[in-house]
């Protein structure tokens, strides 16, 4: 799809991105800290938020902007339990990419002109994970898959959040794919609830990490929770590394005891901090 071109040529718009969190801003935050990037956070209709970058990887390095909107969606989501829908553009090609938990990103593009070089496939993709209606919004989508000479790349963009609407995205005002960085991020400041995401100390992002971690579908299961499920998957961690570890010793295999010995070690320390932590 994207070749390594230069995509912020002499002429033409200068790259911009945004992107898209089917979250509340308060669950976007600390999975927005993880980045390390200085960006603006503003909500972006019911249950969705918008984080506006600043753009330095793209506007100061050599990074094509599709390519680093398409690792910080990866990274914001593999860890939440919400989709990321990033919207990109520069002077030659626009295009989103979503990323969801640990499933395989997918991704669309057009070129300047509006042509179309992404599969269909992915569109269907985008539609179902996002939960739009597989009639309707689906019609909609596949619009944006064919030639249409009076649709540039923005206006694809745009035709796509048009689809989007239905599933309650609203940008704010002045938050228009086609717009440079500046722009976007004036626009995002002038929301009332506009918080500002900036770069944090070590200490910060491993407590960002843990709140994203324990907000996901693994929250239950982990010791420092507690609860049911914490205790049992200490117990079931034990269960299986006492018989992986004898077995391992039975067949002198190094590998097998080093398995078994880390699940005990595991099980044993979740009970450990389960029977320490203060009961309410």
């Amino acid at each position: 799809m994207s070749t390594e071109a230069s995509r912020t040529g002499p002429t033409g718009p200068a790259p911009g991105a945004l992107l898209l969190c089917r979250a509340e801003p308060g669950s976007v935050a600390p999975a927005a800290h993880l980045l390390r990037e200085r960006m603006l956070l503003t909500r972006a209709g019911d249950d969705w938020s918008v984080l506006v970058p600043e753009g330095r990887p793209w506007l100061h390095g050599d990074e094509p902007v599709d390519r680093v909107l398409g690792g910080w969606a990866t990274a914001l989501a593999v860890g939440a339990p919400w989709p990321v829908l990033a919207l990109w553009w520069d002077a030659n090609h626009s295009g989103c990419t979503l990323a969801s938990g640990f499933r395989r990103s997918v991704g669309y593009e057009w070129l300047a002109g509006g042509t179309p070089v992404g599969e269909d496939e992915a569109m269907r993709t985008l539609a179902a994970r996002l939960g739009l209606d597989p009639v309707l919004d689906m019609q909609s989508l596949e619009q944006l898959t064919k030639p249409d000479s009076a649709a540039d790349a923005r206006a694809r963009l745009r035709g796509l959040l048009a689809v989007l609407t239905r599933a309650g995205v609203a940008l704010p005002p002045g938050l228009t794919p086609g717009e440079p960085a500046d722009r976007l991020r004036e626009a995002a400041r002038a929301q009332p609830d506009a918080r500002a995401i900036e770069s944090t100390g070590w200490r910060e992002t491993v407590r960002a990490e843990l709140d994203v971690v324990e907000a996901g579908p693994l929250g239950p299961w982990l010791p420092w929770v507690g609860g049911p499920q914490a205790r049992l998957l200490a117990l079931a961690q034990v269960a299986a590394g006492l018989p992986l570890a004898a077995w391992g010793l039975r067949r002198r295999s190094g590998g097998w005891i080093t398995a078994g010995a880390l699940l005990l070690a595991h099980g044993a320390l979740g009970w450990a901090y389960d029977l320490g932590r203060p009961r309410d």
